[in-house]
């Protein structure tokens, strides 16, 4: 978890320089930034949430009717 906040660390600070440039428009670097941040916090998120996720659908499952077959 360690790496991963120190990644994250890396892109924020790449970016806030990216952003202090008088430059105009994104390039693929920005939106690389942007897909990169977004994969962190979704893998964050689902390792954190994972364990009450799997929890939360399977009670949901056992209050399901039975399926005929």
């Amino acid at each position: 978890m360690i790496n991963a906040y120190a990644t994250l660390a890396t892109l924020v600070a790449f970016a806030q320089e990216r952003l202090r440039r008088d430059e105009k428009g994104a390039t693929a670097v920005e939106y690389g930034l942007m897909v990169g941040l977004i994969a962190v916090a979704i893998i964050t998120a689902v390792t954190l949430l994972g364990g009450g996720l799997t929890e939360l659908f399977t009670d949901v499952e056992g209050k399901l009717p039975a399926v005929p077959e």
